[in-house]
């Protein structure tokens, strides 16, 4: 009997585990620490989403998500929302237009001050 028992919930345990899939979204917009900020505040709150982290140097964003609540094209949308660039999803565009300057593009006036060299 307990042996039963013992199966039964083992078997219960392994059910409600959840896939978790890891992807990396290239994010070619993503400019400096308050993109990245703005991105992973953002997605934290979307269904699914484990965790995100983003890379502003490499211009990648690593999402761990469960697979049976999301799904890639999902997040892509909700880094879109949030006004950046992602893969094939450009931005949205009231939402990039939100942005301050140092994020938008730098054909847009926006970026990251350069230093003059001397």
């Amino acid at each position: 009997m307990l042996f039963l028992v013992t199966s039964v919930g083992m078997a219960t345990a392994q059910q409600k585990q959840k896939a978790i899939e890891t992807v990396k979204i290239n994010t070619p917009t993503v400019q400096c620490e308050s993109c990245k900020n703005r991105i992973e505040r953002y997605m934290s709150h979307e269904e699914g989403v484990q965790s995100v982290k983003v890379d502003f140097k490499k211009h990648v964003t690593t999402v761990k998500y469960y697979t049976d609540r999301t799904n890639v094209e999902n997040i892509k949308t909700g880094i879109a929302n949030a006004g950046y660039d992602a893969d094939n999803v450009t931005a949205n565009p009231e939402s990039y237009a939100k942005l301050p300057t140092c994020c938008k593009k730098p054909e847009d006036g926006g970026g990251m001050a350069k230093e003059k060299k001397n």
